[in-house]
Formats: C-alpha cells, structure tokens, sequence
C-alpha cells in the first residue's frame, strides 16, 4: 500500500489516482477497499455497490397515510401483547430493538401495534425480509391486516411503486431508500443472503432514518451483544402464541439403503392420515437425485430448489393437497406455514447444516392453534454438534413455557 506521508514529502513521486484511490469512501456502501474502486474519466467509483442502480423513491410527492388501524381477525396471547406494547414503547423512546422470539411466536404480530403508532404520526415505514418469495407472502398479510394503507411490495422485477404507507421490500433494494425510513423493521437477520454480507448490511442501515426493529429466532451473538449497548433493548419471546411446547426433534441414525426406506414408509405413512411430508436435503444436486428415487415409490410428491423456475406453483399446488410431499432444499427454511405439516431433515449431519439452520426448519412443524404438533426428524449417518445443539435450544425454549404457564 502507498505510504501517504512518503508522497506529501517527494512531490516528484505523488501519483494522483493512488491519492484518490487510498482516500475514496463510497458514499452508498462506505467501501474504502481499494481493490473495488475503479476510475472513469479520471474519478474514482465503487465496484462493490455498482450493480446497486436504479431509481430512488421519490420524496417530493410522497403523501403521509390518512389511516393507520390494524385490523386483526384473532386475538393476541398476552405474551405477545406484552413484547408489542414493549416494542412500542422502545420506539416511541428512540431505541432500537431487537425481537428474539422462537419459531412460530407470531412475530410479525408483535410489530402491528408499532406500525400503527409510526403511521398515526405521519413516519415512514419499512418491512425488509432478504428472501423474495417472503416479502411477496408478508405484503399479502399486511394488506390484509392494513386494509385503509397502501402496502407497496418492492422486490427484482417489480420496482415500479417504491412509496407507500407500508414498504415491503427485499434487503438488495434498500438502496433505493437513503435517509428514508424512519421505522424500518427485518425480519430473518440471519438468513441468506443478508446474514455477513457487508454490503446489504451497509444499505440497511444508510436506509434508516430513525430507529430500527430487528426480528430473529435465532440471532447469532455478535447481534446480541450489540443490543446490549446504550438505546438498544432486548425483547424475548419463548412460547409460540398457541402456548403448545415445540416439536422437539428426534435423531435417527441410519446407513446407505436404509435411509431410504425409512423415508419411504414416512411418506406411506404420512400420506394415510393426509398429513403432508417436507423433506429437506442440503444441496440442490441431492434434491434432483433423493426425489428421484422417492417417486419411483410414491408419485405424489415433486421437489423444490432454487433453479426449479415454477416452484411457486409447485408449492401452491402443495398447498392445495395435490403433492403429499416435498423434496426441498433451504428454500422452504422459513416464512412457510402449512397445518399438520411433518419434517424430515435428510443428512442432517452435513456441514450445511448448524444449530441455527436445523432450529429454523424444526420450526415449520406445529405452527397453527388447530395443528400444535408435528414430527421432525434428523436423519442422518452421525450424531453431530449442530443436532444436538439445536435439539438442546429447543428444549431450552420450552422450559420457558413452563414458567408461563
């Protein structure tokens, strides 16, 4: 790297564009890495952020909302009546918040009394979420539950209304929204491809304004030691709504064929009670393959990956009973709520696969009042940190429904 003090010192040597170079901060991202700067016609540009191009939202003819009631057909349980009015509070105090609450809580509940608050005195508000399909289903619920608002969905492909009363929008465009939000809530901190990426981390937070609500079932720790600094505050949330415990997971070892049969006489025996099968794999190539063989046994599954072009009719069909079950990949992670639905974790013991990832797909089971259980198994060759971890969280998370109850 160029000694700048050397330069200053023998003019002779300075080289303007290292100059430029070594002291060039992005204005979007704040990268000063000079490995992503480029130059045009002699000026410095980032290379980090400059796929990030597109339209701003427009500030002039924003119109602040005109109505703001939450209109929910279900009642709150008290637990989730105490964290809103909490979260509230924390905003109204202007502080960040961080929702820790276990899979199936009703978290998006808890931000409705917020979202009202910050809609009666006129501020923006924002719904970030890193996954597409998420952020499509989350604008659907939220018209629903905002019938009076105007809930704009911004995702790839659809960016032509970026205002709104309520923005639901992918974390890739944040960018769109500088200095813009002044509530901005994030759901799935720790999912891909948001979680460790400095650049969308950045755009998240040039994009507030005021104060920010974070939401997770699993935060990793560096997250919670940053809300343990001034202005931030911690809200926990252990029990699901429907106060049933969680699915507690069960490891079942098994080697080469027999794998298979196991997966095989769950699927018959699943498909007797119509109770439908999601069965997660760790690789897009293992869920072509494990799929299959499954359907030479069963036709009345299909699978899911990130390159099937149609999965969101795949998966609405499987909605509708016309598949008893799914081959998927992480695709089906999170955001997926389905009644008696059952989970099956093939090679749980790969190395994708950590405690926070296995909590996450343990906690599609049981997730509606009418269908509080459900099996989830780690089906694997081994025993590994990652299971048994998240087997031991689990349990952690309902012992704290005892307390309650």
């Amino acid at each position: 790297m160029t000694n700048i003090t050397e330069l200053i010192s023998n003019p002779k040597n300075i080289n303007k564009s290292s100059l430029l170079k070594e002291s060039f901060v992005c204005p979007v991202c704040k990268n000063s890495d000079p490995k992503y700067i480029g130059y045009k016609n002699g000026q410095p540009y980032c290379r980090r952020c400059i796929s990030f191009k597109g339209d701003e939202v427009d500030l002039i003819n924003y119109h602040p909302p005109k109505n703001y009631e939450a209109i929910i057909s279900y009642p709150l349980s008290k637990e989730q009546e105490r964290i809103a009015n909490e979260v509230m509070v924390s905003f109204i105090n202007k502080q960040d918040s961080l929702i820790y609450a276990v899979c199936g809580a009703g978290k998006t509940e808890l931000v409705f009394k917020v979202i009202e608050y910050a809609l009666e005195h006129k501020l923006k508000v924002g719904f970030a979420i890193p996954r597409r399909d998420v952020v499509i289903e989350l604008a659907l619920r939220l018209e629903k539950t905002f019938k009076n608002n105007i809930v704009s969905c911004v995702y790839g492909g659809n960016t032509s209304l970026l205002n709104g009363d309520i923005i639901v929008l992918t974390t890739h465009q944040l960018y769109r929204y500088p200095t813009y939000f002044d509530l901005l809530i994030m759901d799935e901190i720790d999912a891909f491809p948001y979680k460790d990426n400095p650049l969308l981390i950045e755009m998240f937070k040039r994009s507030v304004k005021g104060h920010y609500i974070l939401m997770s079932a699993t935060p990793s720790e560096s997250v919670l030691s940053e809300f343990k600094k001034p202005n931030h505050q911690i809200h926990t949330l252990f029990t699901r709504y429907h106060m049933h415990p969680l699915p507690c997971p069960k490891i079942i070892i098994k080697f080469g064929i027999d794998k298979y049969i196991f997966l095989i006489q769950k699927i018959k025996e699943y498909e007797k009670v119509n109770k439908p099968l999601f069965i997660f794999v760790p690789t897009i190539d293992e869920s072509n393959l494990l799929y299959g063989i499954l359907k030479r046994f069963s036709k009345n599954g299909n699978r899911v990956n990130s390159e099937v072009n149609e999965r969101e009719e795949i998966i609405e069909d499987f909605r509708k009973h016309k598949y008893s079950y799914l081959v998927t990949t992480a695709v089906l992670e999170r955001g997926v709520t389905l009644k008696n639905l059952q989970v099956i974790i093939f090679h749980s013991d790969h190395e994708i696969y950590n405690a926070a990832s296995l909590i996450q797909i343990s906690g599609r089971v049981g997730r509606l009042y009418d269908a509080p259980d459900g099996d989830v198994y780690f089906l694997g060759s081994k025993t590994t940190k990652g299971m048994l971890d998240a087997i031991s969280k689990i349990k952690e998370a309902n012992s704290h429904l005892q307390v309650v109850l």
